[in-house]
């Protein structure tokens, strides 16, 4: 068999290693990095002091924050604007996956001559950028869920068609990252709740993907049993430091694992995150047991060895379901799409984006669009 693996990049672990910040940019050379991050945490001291920390080694810092929840490719223009005019030489993403997903689009597009969709994820776009002119990357995660600091890609909305699209280059992968708790801390119990569930569904349709990659299965195994162990405790109690800690790792290696596809989860949940502007994690976790139950007769054997792993009171995949209705249920997470807004107006053209979606492509069941409207329409009902 012949196939193509890649593996993460300089991580640095552990409370209060943002500190090590300026030492990471002079080691990238950088002198004038930007700060990327969104509105909200731009407001934080934690942003005050990172710059504080750079500016006193030094180095000339400047700060981008007009990006929305979901990134659009008008904030993507708006920040390589001021990355340009800043005459910056890198940059700092900071943040959940806004934050990061705008940084690296940033980085990748400062200084290209093609557009950002010229270089969505199909057959060998990325190949039209000029790989040379992409600055270092310094990722910062301050939630534990997308896992984009490990990550090649960005998910921009494209708002003249209405779609989010993967926009993927090798270079986009940051150079350093500083996975430290401590960023974590202030992020409210539902959003340690919606992000953390973003991790598991990484590792869960990745470890569910029929793609040959041996080594991601064996990450997002691990990556499932520590959110199963962790994520309630970050969940209850937000200074525990250890908790947090355990949860980045779970989401950078989600991450990780999802080198090996993912899945139906996702392939709804990005039409639904560009019509709707819901939170990504959100709509992963309430679609997860709707997904999981849709291919059903492809990943009977696979539910079986992952309750083994995760010690579950049932070795089934019916095992596997009830454990994740119970946990989203004490994280407070919605049971439908209708709680948060979301109706079945849409449904058959959701089904037929979802369909289009490159995470289709790596779930178990090749799904149609009019299964893909059937799954949503009894997540929006509870019919599961």
């Amino acid at each position: 068999m012949n196939t193509n693996w890649n593996y993460p990049t300089s991580v640095r672990v552990g409370a209060g290693r943002r500190n090590e910040l300026a030492d990471v940019c002079s080691a990238l050379n950088m002198k004038r990095p930007l700060i990327v991050t969104d509105p909200g945490l731009a407001k934080l001291s934690m942003v005050e002091d990172l710059q504080s920390l750079v500016n006193d080694a030094g180095l000339a810092v400047g700060l981008f924050s007009e990006i929305k929840p979901n990134p659009t490719g008008e904030n993507v223009e708006a920040g390589v604007q001021a990355y340009l005019s800043g005459k910056h030489d890198g940059v700092i993403a900071l943040g959940g996956g806004s934050g990061l997903d705008a940084g690296k689009a940033i980085a990748l597009m400062a200084h290209q001559s093609v557009s950002i969709w010229d270089l969505e994820d199909v057959d060998d776009n990325w190949l039209r950028a000029d790989a040379d002119k992409i600055p270092p990357i310094i990722a910062l995660p301050t939630t534990a869920g997308t896992g984009s600091e490990v990550g090649r890609a960005s998910v921009i909305v494209d708002q003249a068609a209405m779609a989010k699209k993967i926009i993927f280059h090798p270079k986009m992968v940051p150079e350093s990252v500083i996975l430290d708790a401590e960023l974590t801390v202030g992020l409210p119990p539902h959003l340690t709740a919606a992000t953390g569930m973003d991790a598991l569904s990484h590792s869960l349709e990745a470890y569910c993907s029929p793609q040959y990659h041996p080594m991601a299965e064996g990450i997002a195994l691990e990556g499932m049993r520590l959110v199963k162990n962790w994520l309630p405790k970050a969940v209850r109690d937000g200074g525990d430091i250890e908790a947090r800690q355990h949860m980045l790792v779970a989401s950078t290696m989600g991450a990780t694992a999802f080198q090996r596809g993912l899945g139906g989860m996702h392939a709804l949940a990005h039409p639904l995150g560009a019509l709707y502007d819901a939170h990504h994690g959100t709509l992963n976790a309430v679609l997860m047991p709707y997904v999981l139950r849709a291919n059903a007769d492809a990943i009977g054997n696979i539910g079986v060895r992952l309750a083994r792993y995760l010690d579950l009171p049932n070795y089934s995949l019916d095992g596997l379901i009830d454990w994740v209705l119970q946990l989203r249920k004490d994280l407070d997470i919605p049971h439908t799409l209708a709680e948060i807004g979301i109706n079945d107006e849409r449904a058959d053209d959701i089904g037929v984006m979802a369909h289009q979606d490159p995470s289709a492509g790596t779930n178990p069941i090749a799904l149609q669009p009019g299964q893909y409207s059937d799954i949503l329409s009894r997540a929006i009902n509870g019919n599961l």
